[in-house]
Formats: structure tokens, C-alpha cells, sequence
């Protein structure tokens, strides 16, 4: 049931990421193209390194490629040990996962790094250019992280509740006529 869910997000993620990202590499320039004027541009920058321009010189595309797969293990626990009739779980491992193996594509493809290109922002003011599979890393971390926070606060109800009830039990009387 859980594959209802996880394989149809992940193959529309990672085939999304790769078509416009191999539209982006075909039709734009070095020069941006305003969208939305200069608030949402798309502009084609080869990423070398992590989020956020994050490099870690010439071993960078190894390095990052080796974390993919220690995050891509962990995923798999996580959906392994995931619910069945737990959707946003299963939504938010499927996003995270697709999003870190489109990006993995592009490391294994090119020697350049990830093909990002949507670029927001005011003038000078601009955030780091971006594609659709880190969209997808962005918003299923903290869907995830939601879903996790969530489970760890249910548990910690459940628990205090049965702690309650198991104290109130032990400090009620055996017998009712000990009631007043």
C-alpha cells in the first residue's frame, strides 16, 4: 500500500527534475530570463557542491555523491519501518529521496555538478539558484521533520497518559467501601 504512494511521487519528481533540467541546459543562456520580472528568473548555473554553494573542493562531486547514499539508506529504513496507512511519512520520504537522487544524476552525468536554474529574489537581493528536485529535498525535510516531531509528540501523550492511569490505578482504593 505504501507503494502506492512512494513510487508514483518519486518517478514524477526525478523524471520532472531531469526534463526541465534538460530544458534549462538546452535553451538557457548565461544571461537570466525574466519570469515574473525580477522577482523569479530562470537562469542556468552549474553547482559544483552542496545547498547553497556549499564546496568542498576538487572531491566535492564524490564526497556529496557518498553522503547521497548514506541519506538514501537512511530513507529506505525510515520507509521501511514506515506505517502502511501513513501517507504524509511515505509522501515526505518519497519527495526527499527522489529530490537527492535527481541531483545525484546530475553529479554522475557531469563533472560541472547540479543543473540549477530558478533564481528569486529583488535586485542584488537574491536567493541561490535552485531546480525542481531541490524543491522536492526542501519541502519533503520538513514535511518530514513535521510528520517525525508529530509521532514523538503522540508518543509522549500516549505515555504520560498510561503513566496517569497506571498511577491513579495504584492509589485508588482495592475496596469501595474504603471511599468516602
Amino acid at each position: 500500500m505504501k507503494a502506492i504512494v512512494a513510487f508514483p511521487v518519486f518517478l514524477v519528481v526525478v523524471i520532472l527534475d531531469q526534463i526541465t533540467k534538460l530544458v534549462a541546459e538546452a535553451t538557457l543562456a548565461a544571461l537570466p530570463r525574466p519570469v515574473f520580472g525580477e522577482w523569479l528568473r530562470f537562469a542556468l548555473v552549474y553547482n559544483p557542491g552542496a545547498a547553497f554553494g556549499l564546496h568542498l573542493g576538487p572531491y566535492s562531486r564524490w564526497i556529496f555523491m557518498g553522503l547521497t547514499a548514506g541519506a538514501l539508506y537512511i530513507l529506505s529504513r525510515l520507509y521501511q519501518q514506515t506505517a502502511e496507512q501513513d501517507h504524509r511519512r511515505v509522501l515526505s520520504i518519497s519527495l526527499v529521496a527522489a529530490g537527492a537522487v535527481g541531483n545525484v544524476i546530475d553529479r554522475i552525468r557531469s563533472e560541472y555538478g547540479v543543473v540549477d536554474f530558478i533564481d528569486i529574489g529583488f535586485g542584488a537581493h537574491r536567493w541561490p539558484t535552485f531546480n525542481v528536485a531541490d524543491i522536492a529535498v526542501s519541502s519533503g525535510a520538513f514535511l518530514l521533520a513535521y510528520v517525525l516531531w508529530h509521532e514523538e509528540r503522540r508518543e509522549a501523550e500516549l505515555l504520560a497518559a498510561a503513566t496517569a492511569g497506571d498511577n491513579a490505578s495504584a492509589s485508588a482504593p482495592d475496596s469501595p467501601d474504603l471511599v468516602p
